[in-house]
């Protein structure tokens, strides 16, 4: 088994929120834990095999560049 931890240290509750569904559905071959410490998002990933990593940490790394890029949209806006 793989395992990666990805940290955030900004916007820890909006990652959260956004990430929190997706860890629910689960990816395949994949399990994965979100914490939050202060405004800090932690993301364990265990995988079964190389593929299933890349995958789970390309859509993780995704999700939150997406999240990142509203969250800027946002502030700019106000």
């Amino acid at each position: 088994m793989l395992s990666a931890v990805l940290t955030a240290d900004r916007n820890a509750g909006i990652i959260m929120s956004t990430l929190s569904p997706e860890i629910g559905n689960g990816l395949p071959r994949t399990d994965t834990e979100i914490s939050a410490n202060g405004n800090t998002v932690t993301i364990k990933v265990d995988a079964k095999d190389v593929s299933a990593m890349r995958a789970a940490l390309n859509s993780y790394l995704g999700w939150i560049r997406i999240t990142e890029n509203i969250n800027e949209m946002s502030d700019r806006n106000e």
